[in-house]
């Protein structure tokens, strides 16, 4: 690790200085492994159950919360808006003391950091308020698109103004309750948008309907929120299609969340990390403990993508094992329901024989950093030669030969590009990656667990 000075160069090709925040180099694995290990707490679940507690009736206990950047930005925004939390961080709980759907402070700014779920969650929360509300982020918050979102608050009688690009933040929502009522929701960039509404569609002064276009984008996140509401005594109608079984139709009843307790899972994504470096390494083996086949979240599908490749599998209910073979295979896989994996995929298609394609990765331009263009980048700095077709796939063919020489992976400040490429310093020497402070934006500890678990004996 090391702080200093960098030399960058901006889009528009002037140079500038900046500083090296911390560094991190892995060494490459030298011998067999084996850890068991549950990762923090779930981003996804956390933000959600944040939201349905506040909107709740008395006061919830969350256990196993995410402190990180992007649950502490959710846990601030909520303050800002009135509602009472109290936060332990030794036990990693935070008792929130719900206000019955009610928005207690008329007025509030709202900054977001770069963190898509507080934004849009909180966006939609204000709706039910009555008052001026203004959510802003960082920098690149102001390029993230929320539109969509926007246009889906409109539809259900909110009034709402870009303070500046249209369609993307800043704005300001001048809000009288949430009218509800019916809308219609197209295959929006992020799933996000739709999971905000029906997050705070039970305190809508009507019963909230969502018509749904075909194609929805990420569609396990959006049942997860559902399967979630459930959980806080509020039950969607999800309709499907007869014939196509795809989602036609949610309605939203109204009512008041209800929940004494709630602990969130260990969360899938980041657990993909410790996963895939098993698959790495012959004769390795790693457990992750509270995720298996009865998750809320839909990213516990890449154990099953590790097993297409070659990796051993045991697959349990509140349990996922994976051990690793003397050979992975590239394979062809569409990501769109889980795109928050592609990037370890991606690594991991490193060390595959053949090539590896990856399609439905269509949201990827829209996430921390355009994710594709990070990716296609990186890979190459490895070796590898990394084709974007119709700015959605990504085909993937391993380097012939292994080269040591010294290289230096850019982060671009998104926390996924830091976890998945440190994979690859696993198996090649001479890898730094840049940045690594950009992983506090979900796991703080992600390069001092990962040591651990490397350093772990094997037990076979």
């Amino acid at each position: 690790m090391g702080c200093g000075i960098r030399t960058g160069v901006a889009g528009d090709g002037r140079s500038f200085m900046m500083p090296v925040m911390s560094d991190e180099r892995i060494e490459p694995v030298v011998a067999p492994f084996g850890a068991t290990l549950a990762p923090p707490g779930s981003k996804s679940l956390t933000n959600r159950a944040l939201i349905l507690a506040a909107l709740g009736e008395g006061t919830c206990t969350l256990s196993n919360i995410l402190l990180a950047d992007d649950s502490r930005v959710m846990l601030d925004g909520l303050k800002v808006l009135g509602f009472a939390i109290d936060l332990d961080e030794s036990a990693r709980s935070a008792a929130v003391h719900g206000r019955g759907g009610a928005i207690p402070n008329e007025r509030a700014e709202l900054f977001c950091g770069n963190s898509g779920t507080t934004i849009r969650f909180l966006a939609a929360m204000c709706a039910l308020g009555r008052g001026e509300y203004v959510l802003d982020g960082i920098a690149r918050m102001r390029q993230r698109p929320i539109g969509e979102l926007v246009d889906l608050l409109r539809g259900l009688g909110t009034r709402i103004e870009y303070l500046d690009r249209e369609g993307f933040p800043p704005i300001r929502i001048l809000a009288d309750r949430l009218p509800g009522g019916m809308a219609r929701f197209g295959a929006a960039r992020s799933s996000q948008y739709l999971s905000a509404a029906l997050l705070v569609g039970p305190h809508a002064r009507h019963e909230l309907i969502v018509n749904l276009d075909p194609g929805q984008t990420s569609w396990p996140y959006v049942a997860m929120t559902m399967r979630l509401m459930d959980e806080f005594s509020i039950t969607p109608e999800l309709v499907r299609d007869p014939d196509t079984r795809e989602p036609r139709r949610i309605i939203v009843p109204r009512g008041v969340y209800r929940r004494d307790r709630f602990a969130i899972e260990p969360d899938a994504s980041n657990a993909t990390y410790f996963l895939a470096a098993a698959a790495l390494h012959p004769g390795s083996s790693v457990t992750i403990e509270g995720l298996g086949r009865g998750s809320l979240q839909g990213d516990v599908g890449f154990a099953d993508l590790l097993h297409r490749m070659g990796a051993e599998l045991i697959f349990g209910r509140d349990f996922i094992t994976v051990r690793g073979t003397d050979r992975l295979e590239g394979i062809d896989v569409d990501l769109a329901d889980m795109p928050d994996v592609a990037q370890t995929l991606a690594v991991t298609a490193l060390f595959a024989d053949g090539p590896t394609t990856l399609r439905g990765l269509h949201t990827l331009r829209h996430k921390e950093t355009d994710r594709l263009a990070a990716l296609g980048n990186e890979l190459a700095r490895l070796g590898a030669i990394v084709e974007i077709e119709d700015g959605a796939a990504l085909r993937i063919e391993p380097p012939t030969r292994v080269d040591d020489s010294p290289v230096g992976i850019e982060t671009y400040d998104d926390h996924r590009m830091a976890m998945s490429f440190a994979l690859a310093a696993t198996r090649r020497a001479n890898v730094t990656i840049r940045d690594g402070e950009c992983v506090n934006k979900t796991y703080p500890g992600f390069f001092a667990d990962l040591r651990g678990v490397l350093a772990s004996e094997s037990g076979h």
